[in-house]
């Protein structure tokens, strides 16, 4: 699964509030583009959501394509609308949420995705997120979740055969990708056109393979003659996921035992003899490790159905309405 998605177990809406600008370009390009009640959402504010929802800046997602900009538009400022209803209700109720019980949701959510807080660092800076901003993220959504909880009656029951079923049906999900390590010896041309040389290249790199098969050590020989990456390493290549190799490569690798060695594979620029130092298989975790997230994964999908069919049947007590 990704590592995202794991993440956002429990995070199934976000809110950013802005404040608007009071000088004379606010005047010019921020107004009232929908009523809530006695609240407003101001178009700075629906352009903030959109370029966090999409990536894209309105114009950007404008200049793609003018129909798709329009749906996503409405569609945006209509979960805009539903979290203002949201957060009006949150307040009316007094629904509190305290720093333990994020930093608890937070550890929950690291425990069973088997993260540490670093690996949660690392996966919130690479979407572009501060830590504060998921803590406030989380926060709101606890808030919405403990509002569904006061306010949706029928209480969600997920049963283990539910998970078992999306365990079996879903288990590519949970596996990982075959790997290879993996060494190489390349002898380099430097004018493709030069028959000579690619002759005296052949003789090369047949020479260097018989030292191989006779028990030289792959490392030294590399060392010695590749003019390929990590010559000086000993002709280490690392570690390559097996289903980003070419065919061709892969089905070479297919053949070989660990610690086996190509034969003579010529390239457009050279002749490569590579080393399989390790091949580690993929596998499929099982369900007792998985069936925590899955559970949440399926109970989050519940809540937001429950949701969204709650805060449609709410909207009708409030006055709503779209300036655009």
């Amino acid at each position: 699964m990704r590592v995202i998605r794991l993440i956002g177990v429990i995070t199934f809406y976000t809110i950013i509030v802005l404040c608007c600008n009071q000088n004379v370009l606010a005047k010019t390009f921020n107004r009232v583009v929908a009523v809530v009640n006695e609240d407003v959402i101001t178009l700075h504010e629906l352009n903030k959501k959109i370029k966090e929802v999409t990536g894209l800046t309105p114009d950007d997602l404008r200049s793609q394509n003018e129909k798709n900009y329009l749906k996503a538009r409405r569609k945006i400022l209509e979960l805009l609308i539903d979290e203002k209803i949201a957060q009006a209700k949150i307040q009316e109720l007094g629904i509190n949420v305290s720093e333990k019980q994020i930093d608890a949701t937070i550890e929950n959510i690291k425990k069973i995705n088997r993260i540490t807080h670093e690996d949660l660092l690392v996966q919130l800076k690479s979407e572009g997120i501060t830590y504060e901003k998921y803590r406030e993220k989380v926060k709101q959504d606890l808030e919405r979740l403990n509002l569904i909880n006061s306010e949706v009656k029928s209480k969600i029951i997920i049963r283990e055969e539910q998970v078992s079923q999306y365990y079996d049906k879903h288990k590519e999900e949970f596996s990982s990708v075959g790997e290879v390590h993996l060494a190489n010896i390349f002898l380099m041309k430097k004018d493709p056109k030069d028959e000579d040389e690619i002759q005296e290249l052949s003789r090369k790199g047949k020479t260097i393979l018989a030292r191989l098969r006779k028990g030289e050590d792959f490392a030294k020989l590399a060392r010695e003659f590749s003019q390929g990456p990590g010559a000086n390493q000993g002709g280490d290549l690392g570690l390559f996921k097996t289903d980003q190799l070419e065919p061709v490569i892969r089905k070479i690798l297919d053949n070989l035992p660990e610690g086996g060695i190509s034969d003579l594979i010529v390239r457009p620029n050279g002749i490569q003899i590579i080393k399989l130092i390790e091949r580690r298989e993929a596998q499929v975790k099982s369900f007792e490790e998985v069936k925590d997230a899955i559970y949440a994964n399926l109970y989050n999908a519940e809540v937001n159905k429950r949701y969204t069919s709650w805060i449609k049947g709410l909207r009708k007590s409030y006055y709503t309405k779209i300036t655009f």
